[in-house]
């Protein structure tokens, strides 16, 4: 079944041609990754389906299946500012959802009135699955309390709302602008397993690799305004593009011959010219043009000559890092060797960024000593990122930093040729930053870190923002890279490719020193729950009944964990208006009733953790 069909379309801004007369269909089931570079006109073209701009041509079309539900995730979505969580994600007509949005309603007013009736209406319409859905969505995107308002959310926890609200719908066909951004790697991993195996059909842009891998049937490439389609995962992709970019490459020299050939030919002419010989001027300007069109590659070495590194790096002894009771280190010792390339992972709010600041001595620890090597010379790329000065061109950027690098073949590598290499050609050197994209920003940014040539780099969140293409670049650069680094990131393909091992943060103190890959490092993660998992097997399953039998079970204490969480919320909601109302009650009972609150809050926490590993262990069952 056909989903969408675009027919001639073409877009542009100005004089700039972002696509023309592209033809191209998605069916059902079909799951397309959209690539291209910043600027290329990726988003417009998802807006262009979605119908919030218009194509250009008289010949243009876009027909989209009448008989499908189509939703789309924006990379930035705007919801009305005084909607709350609640009202965000069960924006729908969808009765089903509709009751469990009035349940939910009724838990957090504590209003047993509305809570029997929504009940009953959950009970009549068979949605109690469907709650038990929307629980784990909300659980693993990690939504903020359902009664918070939109305009107290951050960026990121907005694009988490916009993402469990399409989720929650479950539509045909899915239309998602950067899902992955502002998710850990927990939340991606778990949507890509969810996308994968769901039988939606989904049309995205996304910068991260290994979700294109493990998500995509097909890719589709948007270049110099062409959309090129190849069948296949990310792998068969850039298989299938190095073989295209061998033969437009072939076909560029010839066309180059060609057109030197018909130049000659040209000047030999006298200037009284027949029709006969302006059809061949027509001809040598159409080989001029196809030929001076730029065919970029992804991947081209700069080997930079990176300033030395002394015996001595960087040494931590016995450092601490608490705030309050959130410990960061605890008794933490590392001598850094010469030429290390470190990645840390850890949950988000376990402290990377403090680390990393630590070692650069923003912020100071509790206790401890950090010796740092006479020849260091740190350059640290952090999330905030410089501010650039938006009135300065994109060359004074870079030549205010140095003129040059030195090459380690003795040459040197002007701030021009940087800038070109991080595809700023020469044009757009001379652009204004405040013209800039973000993507275009946050690529110049990073430029400013590398033109200062450190010896030991340190990346946080560097991929946020940046196309493949530019990864690519950024990843050919830094395994040439004569130096330490360190990497906090979010993208797993960024990370296995240019690490040695890994610092896991667990969110106690401690960190833990992984020999391998992230890949790796989560495959042992989920041998040692699998082993878990097999050992109880082998303890009290025997047969596919009793396996049956035991994931009843375990579906039957959710739904209990389930009702004791919503019991033990009334409860606390009953207390907060005890404390409201009661003020100024006896000094004696206020305390008593506070501690009784925190058993409560301990009891809920201990209760939603349980949840999370049964859900964990269901899921391994299959």
């Amino acid at each position: 079944m056909n989903y969408l069909l675009l027919e001639n379309v073409t877009k542009s801004y100005g004089e700039k041609i972002l696509f023309e007369n592209i033809n191209f269909s998605i069916n059902k089931g079909d799951k397309i990754g959209l690539i291209a570079k910043n600027g290329s006109g990726k988003s417009t073209l998802l807006r262009v389906i979605f119908g919030e701009e218009s194509p250009e041509g008289e010949n243009a079309k876009i027909i989209i299946n009448k008989d499908i539900r189509l939703a789309f995730l924006k990379q930035e979505p705007v919801f009305a500012e005084e909607f709350s969580v609640l009202d965000a994600v069960f924006d729908t007509d969808d009765p089903k959802i509709n009751a469990i949005k009035e349940y939910e309603l009724a838990v957090i007013r504590n209003d047993n009135i509305t809570l029997d009736s929504a009940i009953a209406k959950l009970e009549n319409l068979g949605a109690w699955n469907i709650e038990n859905k929307i629980k784990e969505i909300l659980f693993k995107l990690k939504i903020p309390q359902l009664d918070k308002k939109i305009k107290e959310l951050s960026g990121g926890q907005k694009k988490r709302v916009a993402l469990a609200k399409i989720i929650v719908q479950e539509p045909d066909f899915l239309i998602l602008d950067e899902p992955t951004n502002h998710l850990d790697i927990d939340m991606i991993e778990w949507l890509e397993s969810y996308l994968a195996n769901k039988k939606i059909t989904l049309f995205m842009v996304t910068h991260d690799r290994y979700f294109l891998e493990n998500t995509c049937n097909r890719i589709v490439e948007l270049d110099r305004g062409v959309l090129f389609s190849y069948t296949g995962n990310y792998e068969r992709y850039l298989e299938k593009k190095a073989e295209r970019m061998h033969n437009e490459s072939v076909t560029t020299d010839k066309l180059k011959k060609l057109y030197k050939k018909e130049l000659e030919w040209l000047k030999r002419q006298p200037k009284a010219r027949t029709t006969k010989s302006k059809s061949r001027i027509d001809r040598a300007n159409d080989i001029g043009e196809k030929a001076s069109k730029a065919i970029y590659n992804d991947s081209i070495s700069i080997n930079i000559e990176t300033q030395r590194l002394g015996g001595k790096i960087l040494e931590l002894y016995n450092v601490k890092k608490a705030f309050g009771d959130i410990r960061i280190l605890n008794d933490f010792s590392y001598k850094f060797k010469r030429f290390e390339k470190i990645g840390i992972v850890g949950d988000n709010g376990v402290g990377k960024s403090t680390f990393i600041n630590i070692i650069t001595g923003l912020v100071k620890p509790d206790n401890g000593k950090i010796v740092i090597g006479e020849t260091v010379y740190f350059g640290n790329f952090s999330q905030g990122g410089l501010v650039l000065t938006k009135d300065k061109r994109v060359l004074e950027v870079i030549t205010d930093i140095a003129e040059y690098l030195p090459m380690s073949n003795g040459k040197k590598l002007t701030a021009e040729q940087l800038l070109e290499r991080f595809l700023f050609s020469r044009k757009h050197q001379q652009v204004y930053v405040s013209q800039l994209s973000g993507g275009e920003k946050r690529r110049l940014q990073l430029l400013t870190v590398l033109m200062r040539n450190p010896n030991f780099l340190i990346l946080d969140e560097p991929t946020n923002d940046l196309d493949i293409v530019t990864l690519n670049i950024l990843e050919d650069y830094l395994m040439g890279f004569k130096g330490n680094l360190i990497i906090i990131t979010h993208d797993r393909y960024f990370m296995d490719k240019l690490t040695d091992h890994l610092f896991i943060m667990d969110g106690k103190g401690h960190i833990k020193d992984f020999n391998g890959t992230y890949t790796e490092y989560r495959a042992t993660q989920k041998s040692n729950l699998s082993k878990e998992i097999d050992d109880n097997k082998k303890q009290s399953v025997e047969d596919k009944n009793a396996l049956r039998k035991e994931k009843k079970k375990i579906d039957n204490e959710i739904s209990r964990i389930l009702r004791e969480i919503e019991k033990k919320e009334k409860e606390k909601q009953k207390m907060h208006l005890f404390f409201e109302a009661n003020s100024e009650a006896n000094p004696a009972k206020i305390a008593e009733m506070g501690k009784n609150l925190n058993v409560l809050e301990s009891e809920i926490l201990n209760l939603e953790n349980h949840w999370e590993t049964l859900m964990e262990k269901l899921e391994s069952y299959g």
